[in-house]
């Protein structure tokens, strides 16, 4: 089996002898609908604005849950969202929390099988809540915090936005990644490089166009680059929140596209001391997934460690076999320290990201077609990799080794009945692409990045219920170039700042949001000398007078440039009935250039690509106009969600083509080779329109059985010369094709007797050719159809006080075994410079796989006095 880590080891150790750990509840996926619908649907028993119970007193709030017939919930969870604070429900239904502000916020009350409860209610004028629960076939009241001032129901809000929960990504387990665990949602793709490397896609757009946050903290970490992916720890994401477009306010520039933000968990309630231990299996590369969780919480002293490990062999497909260089070992670990407190509240958290990823290519031996190594940094001759290389956990010598550290504040401050946070971070981003075989050592890229984040911003509800957020954040950035051979871009220092201000406020059946930010972006490029005077081998030269030193060039130009932009959005949301919402929302969007598109000049070994920018470009914006209803009834739910964005400057990247007009392919250094290691590409800019729209059916005649359908449809056309582009050029790139799923799924949350929130579904995903590309100069090519078939099923057990004991999730893809290409696999165009004219090159996406988790829950709290 090769490498196992000691961490991988000790977790399954723990799967083995579960009794030396007390069971604890957990909220994993039992009975939570796959889908998340794009458009909210009604809570049950919540009005906004409705106070509920008033006292004299302010600080506590108590009450009970009930069911419908009035008997007591044992076991709901009572959240306030934005002060980060839940308890649970005695055995006679009732709850506490302590210490609390006044202000107007929102509280939520959840239990499995029940609609979600929402009442927005002062905490001033407030002491006792009560609720009846309702039961529920779906989740139709779900509370977002992303891009708005305070948390909202979905619902009310008209910027297009979609939620999944701990129980999704639990049923999604199989995915590799955090990225994947959401691509298949309406209006969701990713951009992948195998199956640890993934950028999400939202609508047509990404990279340096969709903001990837966590706990609403902007990650950076050169997402302009193809081959790595999001540095996060797929098992330490409880909760995904994703704005579709520009029309969030609280990001700025790069959100032009939308925001991923990917939440950690919530603090456990006081007295706690909970956790779990899981660990995963995939069948087609070996995939080994462990985590360990432990969270606590004594008089709102609030902590939280995690650590994961997770390695994988080469995956495999019915193509190609096994595919070389595939394979990757991955660890992470995470502390969070906080307190909540009467005051607010501020959490410390730190985090790393280590990633070793080997380094696809996909070249192959001529005559047998099975994949090649390199051996030498001439690569006059590549050897076939062997199959005990092939089904080896160890990474390869050609290798990239990605790293981020973080370390970032989010406080809270109660004052003058509203809220003032800041949040601070800091991020360390190095990234290491080791290409040379002879020199293992010596890394070919090497770019180390300093990011500091800061927001500012004060909430608070004002007059007749209007919610008013402003606030200003940026970031300062500073890239330098560490030692090494490959230089894409320049060492540079970044600045952005953007003050920002929105107001949300309901009319009756009618909830309106409007905003506006300014930002401003500005660049400091330093110019670059490269000594070429050791082969395959250069360095950055540092010395006097480089212009006329021998074997010296000049590979960046001083570079600066600043950028501004103003952005603003503005919907509605009209609450037509109960069951029936129409929202619509128009917003203007701003992305300045990022340090690629402007400064790029050098080989980037991962991507195979040598890149080339253009310092004249102008900054994107972007008008886009969405509309959608949704219907939530007995036996049906349905919405439907249209948009139409029109972008100005927009930049993508083309092939260059050489003389005879065949892919360009250069050296390292740029000089043309028609066997030189990399493709041209150079970055251009036009006007472009992305159009489409998400469509949604779930029939569910009985409270256990759904029957779901979800289409999504993208359109991107270069607007290039008036909308008068050949056909070659006519549409843009990396624009996912028509795609349908089709889910069929039952839950039975009782379960059988010590066998609890059981749930299996079967599902079937369709992907049209996609012969609307951007086939300029070679760039994309034709793409054909595909359909997949996916299942899974899980289940949790329970012992003989009813405690969760242990989860199960299984999950198939790709059960078929279909030989497929995704027009989002960069892998598609990783083959020989030749292939044989009969012969489908580049490398399919991977073949069946079934995954097996297992999770343990922890249960370490001191037992209540009677």
């Amino acid at each position: 089996m090769g490498r196992r880590s000691i961490l991988s080891f000790i977790l399954f150790a723990l799967f083995i002898f579960p009794g030396h750990s007390k069971a604890a509840g957990f909220d994993g996926p039992g009975g939570s609908a796959p889908f998340t619908r794009p458009l909210g649907s009604p809570a049950d028993s919540a009005k906004p604005g409705d106070p509920g119970g008033r006292g004299e007193l302010s600080g506590t709030l108590t009450g009970t849950v009930t069911d419908k017939d009035g008997k007591p919930i044992a076991g709901a969870t009572v959240t306030i969202p934005d002060l980060k604070t839940a308890t649970i429900t005695d055995a006679y239904g009732k709850y506490t929390l302590r210490k609390l502000p006044g202000g107007v916020y929102l509280v939520q009350i959840t239990y499995v099988g029940y609609g979600t409860f929402n009442r927005r209610i002062d905490l001033s004028k407030t002491t006792q809540l009560d609720a009846q629960m309702q039961p529920a076939t779906i989740e139709s009241a779900e509370v977002v915090v992303t891009g708005v001032s305070k948390a909202t129901e979905l619902r009310r809000d008209p910027v297009p936005i979609v939620a999944v929960t701990k129980a999704y990504i639990e049923v999604h387990s199989a995915a590799g990644n955090v990225i994947d665990e959401i691509a298949n949602l309406p209006g969701i793709s990713a951009v992948t490089t195998g199956p640890n490397i993934s950028k999400p896609f939202i609508h047509g757009l990404g990279y340096n166009r969709v903001v990837t946050a966590e706990d609403g903290i902007r990650q950076e970490g050169q997402q302009w680059g193809d081959e790595h992916g999001i540095e996060v720890d797929q098992n330490s994401i409880d909760r995904v929140e994703i704005i579709k477009g520009p029309a969030s306010l609280s990001y700025g520039s790069d959100a032009i596209g939308g925001v991923v933000n990917l939440i950690t968990p919530s603090p456990v309630p006081d007295g706690k001391v909970q956790g779990y231990v899981s660990g995963l299996y995939g069948t087609n590369n070996g995939l080994i997934n462990s985590s360990l969780r432990l969270q606590g919480n004594k008089n709102g002293v609030v902590w939280g460690v995690q650590a994961s490990d997770k390695i994988a062999k080469d995956y495999q497909d019915r193509h190609d076999g096994r595919v070389y260089a595939t394979n990757f070992s991955e660890k992470d670990t995470r502390g969070m320290i906080g307190l909540n407190k009467s005051w607010g509240s501020s959490y410390l958290n730190a985090s790393l990201f280590d990633d070793l990823q080997a380094i696809p290519d996909g070249s192959r031996d001529s005559l047998t077609r099975k994949f090649t190594y390199q051996i030498t940094d001439s690569d006059t001759y590549r050897p076939i990799v062997p199959g005990s290389v092939l089904h080896s956990y160890d990474i390869p010598t050609n290798h990239q080794h990605v790293q981020l550290y973080r370390i970032y504040d989010i406080s809270t401050i109660h004052l003058n009945k509203g809220d003032l946070l800041f949040n601070l971070g800091w991020q360390y981003s190095h990234r290491r692409e080791f290409t040379h075989p002879t020199e293992p050592a010596i890394p070919g890229l090497n770019l180390q990045m300093n990011t500091y984040t800061y927001d500012f911003k004060y909430n608070i509800t004002v007059g007749n219920g209007y919610d008013i957020s402003t606030g200003i954040n940026g970031m300062y950035q500073n890239n330098a170039l560490a030692y090494g051979t490959d230089f894409p871009i320049p060492a540079y220092h970044q600045f952005d700042i953007g003050p920002f201000f929105v107001v949300k406020k309901t009319y009756g059946k009618f909830d309106i949001s409007a905003g506006a930010r300014y930002d401003t972006r500005s660049f400091t490029g330093s110019p670059a000398y490269i000594d070429t005077a050791v082969n395959y081998y250069p360095t950055l030269y540092t010395g006097p007078n480089p212009e006329s030193t021998q074997n010296v060039t000049q590979q960046f130009e001083a570079l600066k440039k600043t950028f501004s932009g103003f952005s603003g959005s503005f919907g509605a949301t009209y609450n037509i009935t109960d069951q029936l919402v129409f929202k619509a929302n128009i917003a203007r969007g701003f992305r300045a250039p990022s340090i690629a598109e402007l400064s790029a000049n050098g080989p980037d070994p991962g991507s195979q690509i040598y890149h080339v920018g253009n310092t004249h470009f102008s900054p994107e914006f972007s008008v886009q106009g969405d509309v959608g209803a949704a219907y939530n009834g007995k036996h049906l739910t349905a919405s439907v969600s249209l948009y139409d964005n029109h972008i100005q400057n927009y930049i993508f990247q083309e092939q260059l083509l050489d003389a005879n007009g065949n892919p360009e392919r250069v050296n390292p250094d740029g000089s043309p080779n028609a066997g030189g290691q990399y493709t041209k590409f150079t970055y251009v800019q036009s006007s472009a329109r992305i159009d489409g729209g998400e469509f949604y059916l779930d029939i569910h005649p009985v409270s256990w059985l759904h029957f779901e359908n979800a289409l999504t449809l993208t359109y991107g056309t270069n607007l290039i010369d008036n909308g008068k582009a050949p056909d070659s050029m006519k549409y843009l790139p990396f624009i996912p094709p028509l795609h349908t799923h089709t889910e069929l799924r039952g839950t039975y949350n009782k379960g059988f007797g010590h066998f609890k929130n059981l749930y299996a579904f079967m599902g079937f995903d369709h992907y049209n050719a996609q012969n609307r590309f951007f086939a300029a100069y070679g760039t994309e090519t034709y793409t054909a159809g595909y359909n997949l078939l996916g299942a899974g099923v899980g289940f949790k057990i329970t012992n003989a006080a009813g405690k969760n004991i242990l989860q199960v999730n299984i999950e198939g893809t790709n059960l078929a075994n279909v030989n497929y290409q995704s027009n989002m696999s960069r892998l598609k165009y990783f083959d020989n410079p030749v292939v044989p004219p009969d012969v489908q090159p580049g490398i399919f996406n991977m073949g069946r796989n079934i995954s097996f988790k297992v999770l343990v829950p922890l249960d370490f709290s001191p037992k209540e006095k009677s």
